[in-house]
């Protein structure tokens, strides 16, 4: 009788420190975040932003679970029971500070990448590889730590981990593929966030370097995912480092032009694209050939400006300076034509008479 009332007293006193300290836990969780708020609005803690987020990143599942081992604790347990509720406390407490941890370097590696990518593209594409090393050491020693922990020879998991990661790294070569890859990008910088890039037939803004995937915006809008692997061995025309824009374009004028006239278009067109309104560089014109359709000139300068929307403004003035140039002088531009010639003789007449009988 006696042991079924301390059993009892043992439960009463375990839901009574379970209750009580679930019940601060939350207390103390709204209490912080209401002093956490009324400093932020004073703007006087620097770092007040990572504390919000260990604050708000800390869940009820882990109050609940502190406040169980806190309950339990309040039983007399046996010595291989109070051995597994250290394992639970070490367990929950150790996997709670890595997800602090794991929030703090989200946090932070957002707020940067935010902030340099408008300012240092490249330097973007390598915090996101900074924040994946840093989770992949933050795991490792939580996991480490944790083992040590529980009673496990970290020495012996080590070495045996080389073995086996030898076999899992031959099953999932794939992803290691563009894991790596993904580093040579972050590394070589063959192209940053930004960048407005051609891969074959495709080409768009670069969104977005991860592990495995590199993400495009097409000029339609939608978005284009890359392999890191497969984007690595194809050839990548990065137009963002394009310093200035090479441009070539042809016209033609109708046969029966004059010489004079010939030999004043390619100063015509030097006059045009040397005018200072222009961001442009003259390089040549001349009087290319003959073709079906008439004289062809050829012209090439430089736009100063990679942007590709400023090449479709000065192409534009040029065109129109260029047409306005040539009807002032009462020239026009060439097109197609066909000139059909009917001899005289018993061929001419035959062409006749089988017309005729066609009209009949």
């Amino acid at each position: 009788m006696k042991s079924l009332e301390f059993i009892s007293y043992d439960i009463a006193s375990a839901l009574i420190v379970l209750l009580a300290v679930l019940s601060g836990l939350l207390l103390l969780k709204a209490f912080v975040a209401r002093q956490l708020q009324r400093l932020g609005q004073a703007g006087r803690v620097p770092f007040l932003h990572y504390i919000e987020q260990l604050v708000s990143g800390t869940r009820l599942p882990f109050f609940v679970g502190i406040a169980l081992l806190a309950g339990v604790s309040q039983i007399q347990l046996s010595p291989s029971q109070e051995r597994w509720l250290h394992y639970a406390w070490i367990v929950t407490l150790v996997s709670q500070i890595a997800l602090w941890g794991n929030r703090i370097i989200s946090v932070a590696v957002k707020g940067a990448f935010d902030q340099q990518r408008k300012t240092d593209p490249a330097g973007a594409t390598h915090l996101m590889l900074a924040g994946l090393v840093g989770r992949i050491i933050l795991w490792s020693t939580a996991a480490l730590v944790m083992l040590d922990n529980l009673g496990f020879n970290i020495t012996t998991i080590v070495a045996s981990l080389g073995i086996g990661g030898i076999a899992v790294a031959l099953a999932v070569q794939n992803i290691l593929g563009d894991i790596f890859s993904s580093v040579s990008i972050a590394m070589d910088k063959p192209f940053v966030i930004g960048d407005f890039i051609v891969v074959d037939s495709y080409l768009g803004t670069v969104e977005y370097v991860g592990l495995k995937t590199t993400r495009l915006r097409s000029l339609s809008g939608e978005q284009i995912i890359f392999s890191n692997a497969e984007l690595l061995k194809s050839r990548i025309r990065n137009y963002k480092r394009m310093q200035e824009r090479r441009v070539l374009f042809e016209f033609s004028l109708p046969h029966d032009t004059s010489i004079e006239e010939i030999e004043r278009v390619p100063h015509t067109v030097r006059e045009i694209i040397s005018a200072d309104y222009l961001d442009a560089r003259f390089d040549r014109a001349h009087f290319k050939g003959y073709g079906e359709k008439g004289l062809q000139f050829e012209v090439v300068y430089y736009v100063l400006d990679p942007d590709y929307n400023k090449y479709m403004d000065i192409q534009q003035e040029i065109n129109l300076a260029l047409l306005a140039a040539l009807r002032q002088r009462n020239l026009r531009l060439a097109y197609p034509t066909r000139t059909l010639h009917i001899a005289e003789g018993e061929y001419s007449r035959s062409v006749s008479g089988a017309a005729e009988k066609l009209v009949a």
